[in-house]
């Protein structure tokens, strides 16, 4: 009887050793430096792997103080992200282009890859871990 109350309490002990908390929600702060005018706000998106650039985790948006923005995204679950901002000099809600498709408003991607077409998610993705995390993007 003794050996089984001892191989069942340290079986129990083993057991509660290896059980892990669950990664804590995290915070991303987003900022952009260097905006070409105080007119209008930038949009930021956060995103996931699916529903790049089309459905976003959350979004934020802020009004530009100095030529410069920030916001930050709260209660993010740990994982891997993208983001995409874009400054809305007119505030009309949406990201403006030229009929041949050249974008009219600065706009910027997680990780500042250079680019001149369309963001991809393998240049701008980053991880959200044990740690919150800070970003500057440049337009």
């Amino acid at each position: 009887m003794t050996f089984i109350c001892t191989l069942l309490c340290g079986t129990y002990a083993f057991a509660n050793s290896q059980r892990t908390e669950p990664l804590k929600k995290r915070t991303i702060t987003v900022s952009v430096p260097n905006i070409g005018s105080n007119k209008g706000v930038v949009v930021y998106s956060l995103y996931g792997e699916d529903g790049f650039v089309s459905s976003p985790v959350k979004n934020r948006t802020s009004y530009v103080i100095d030529r410069k923005s920030q916001v930050v995204f709260r209660d993010v679950s740990p994982g891997e992200y993208a983001i995409v901002c874009y400054h809305d000099v007119n505030m009309n809600g949406r990201m403006d282009f030229s009929p041949n498709g050249r974008a009219l408003e600065d706009y910027g991607v997680s990780n500042n890859p250079m680019s001149y077409g369309r963001p991809e998610y393998e240049t701008a993705k980053f991880m959200v871990s044990e740690n919150n995390v800070t970003l500057e993007i440049e337009f």
